[in-house]
């Protein structure tokens, strides 16, 4: 039951103390019409992550067949500091209120909005700031002086690259996907293209600065509370305090990165099949180290479709890795080349560089094209089709680096040879960190994510969407009875390709809405740990999330306790 709200006077009493940066929310699409600039703007820009992240009443997901629809918290507090954060939280928790927190608003699990609730929204407070030598508060003559990057916690991570590597010839790592919020991404874990060598973007957190649920702040580090520290490396966004600022150590940027795309197509099943094998023993053999990431994706329709990237080599050598699968699919007459291979490669400093873009690969990129928008707000063409998405399924699951021995790999490929028969899945190598240096996997296993992650070279990730369909939206009436078909499909496919990986663990921000034992699948033996560090920072469960830490003590909406002996 939703409790009592607070008076009319007591909302004036926040907005004073939050400078009236209090708003409430409507979205755009309520009494939509074409005399409604508000509504007409939004139709306009409705595949503009960019666009959909300004606005607080709107998330970059529209919702989840069965699960969660996108709708508006009813009121938000627009921070622009950390007092501001320190002034929405004691309201919430004096008004027992359902408080959400947002920065980029890329939860697939709708926990970036929640009717009826407080949101403190992050999206103002994005100054990124760069170090030579960052020691973290007490640490003094504990540890070295390193290179880093201190963000706010409304920033993308694309103002973090442009920052970072752009501007200043380093790399931080952070998410492939450029409009993802930076604070969001290191809560969760947080993978990128090149993670198989410079590990979770949590692994490269050195300090951060947290609102807790009693109102105070904390600037947290290895040695100022610990576990506050290693909860919000991995334990998932919103569940332990409102994160406000983040410093992320920075590397030593490579003098290349690269990419290999394309697509090849076997005439029958059976060929489908030797190609499965030939393709995962080549992975196994050539790509099974800290120079290539991202993904193979293969299909129902026969198809493996190649969007790889890779580090630290020059274009000649990426080819002379390519050569010999190349041309062992040339000399098949039942495998043929469907889109023809390219292997780019470009200085690394410009692989988020918009004008570099703009200028040699434009159809690589989608510009914010609002007028007065940041000429570096860009994001990759090929992330455009999730914008505003209405998800049907989605599932992921860790495979072990097990899989690849050769006792194992032929029982891998019939796995996924059965799960293309029910729908499409990708291999997301980069978020496996099996093969990645050791210092790397080390920084990541002293994180709060499933250790799974630790030994598994890749994450399955399977789904469908279908268009945006925010309530209210002219248009926007999804077919219901595709999608829950679709779902059905989904989860065959993930089913039968885990029967090879049967205890595989789950990305928690790229996962099932409907994951059954989450906490063991989200975190594996940390989520014991996690869950102390709850009950010590914020007894009361003000920070609610659904399958967040402590989320078992509520029920799904957030607003009635079911148990305190937790």
């Amino acid at each position: 039951m939703i409790p009592p709200g607070p008076k009319p006077t007591q909302w004036e009493q926040l907005k004073d103390a939050v400078g009236g940066r209090l708003q409430a929310l409507h979205s755009p699409f309520d009494a939509c019409s074409a005399q409604n600039a508000a509504c007409q703007e939004a139709l306009a820009q409705i595949k503009n992550p960019f666009y959909l992240g300004d606005q607080p009443a709107l998330t970059q997901s529209s919702g989840w067949v069965d699960a969660w629809t996108s709708h508006p918290s009813a009121y938000a507090v627009a921070v622009e500091n950390t007092q501001d954060v320190v002034a929405a939280v004691n309201f919430a928790r004096k008004h027992h209120l359902r408080l959400v927190v947002k920065g980029g608003g890329h939860s697939y699990q709708g926990t970036s909005a929640a009717p009826d609730s407080l949101l403190i929204w992050t999206r103002h407070m994005n100054a990124v700031s760069l170090h030579d030598a960052f020691i973290p508060q007490g640490c003094e003559g504990k540890q070295a002086p390193v290179p880093a990057v201190s963000v706010q916690a409304g920033a993308m991570w694309i103002d973090a690259y442009n920052a970072v590597t752009t501007k200043g010839g380093r790399y931080v790592q952070g998410g492939g996907c450029t409009t993802v919020g930076v604070a969001g991404l290191v809560q969760s874990g947080g993978f990128g293209s090149f993670s198989k060598n410079f590990g979770s973007a949590s692994s490269n957190l050195l300090e951060a600065e947290v609102v807790t649920a009693d109102g105070k702040v904390h600037v947290v580090n290895p040695s100022q509370d610990p576990e506050l520290f290693w909860g919000i490396k991995g334990g998932g966004g919103g569940s332990l305090g409102v994160v406000t600022r983040l410093t992320l150590r920075t590397h030593e940027l490579p003098e290349t990165f690269g990419a290999v795309f394309g697509s090849i197509k076997a005439d029958s099943d059976e060929a489908y099949r030797a190609l499965l094998a030939f393709t995962m023993r080549f992975y196994r053999d050539a790509l099974f180290n800290p120079h290539w990431g991202e993904q193979i994706n293969f299909r129902g329709n026969n198809l493996v479709k190649l969007s790889m990237v890779f580090q630290g080599l020059s274009k000649q050598e990426a080819e002379k890795v390519w050569t010999p699968y190349l041309a062992a699919v040339r000399a098949r007459a039942d495998w043929h080349i469907h889109d023809d291979v390219q292997i780019v490669a470009l200085p690394a400093r410009h692989f988020w560089d918009a004008d570099f873009f703009r200028a040699h690969a434009p159809d690589f990129i989608v510009s914010d094209r609002r007028p007065g928008a940041p000429s570096d707000h860009i994001l990759w063409a090929g992330d455009e089709g999730q914008v505003g998405q209405f998800i049907h399924g989605y599932r992921s699951g860790w495979l072990p680096q097990s899989l690849l021995d050769q006792r194992q790999l032929d029982a891998l490929v019939d796995a996924m040879f059965a799960a293309t028969r029910r729908w499409g899945f990708s291999f997301h190598f980069n978020k496996g960190l099996a093969g990645a240096p050791a210092d790397a996997i080390a920084r990541s296993r002293d994180t709060a994510m499933n250790p799974g992650a630790m030994d598994a070279f890749a994450l399955v990730i399977t789904g469908g969407e279908s268009e945006p369909a925010f309530p209210g939206m002219p248009g926007a009436e999804p077919n219901l009875d595709k999608a829950r078909d679709e779902k059905a499909r989904i989860d065959q496919c993930i089913d039968a390709l885990l029967k090879v990986a049967p205890r595989a663990g789950s990305y928690v921000s790229e996962s099932d809405y409907f994951e059954r034992d989450w906490q063991t699948s989200f975190w594996g033996a940390n989520y014991p740990r996690l869950a102390a560090a709850k009950r010590h920072y914020d007894p009361d469960g003000l920070f609610f999330v659904r399958h967040g830490v402590g989320g078992e003590d509520w029920s799904d909406d957030g607003f009635t306790r079911l148990r305190r002996d937790a």
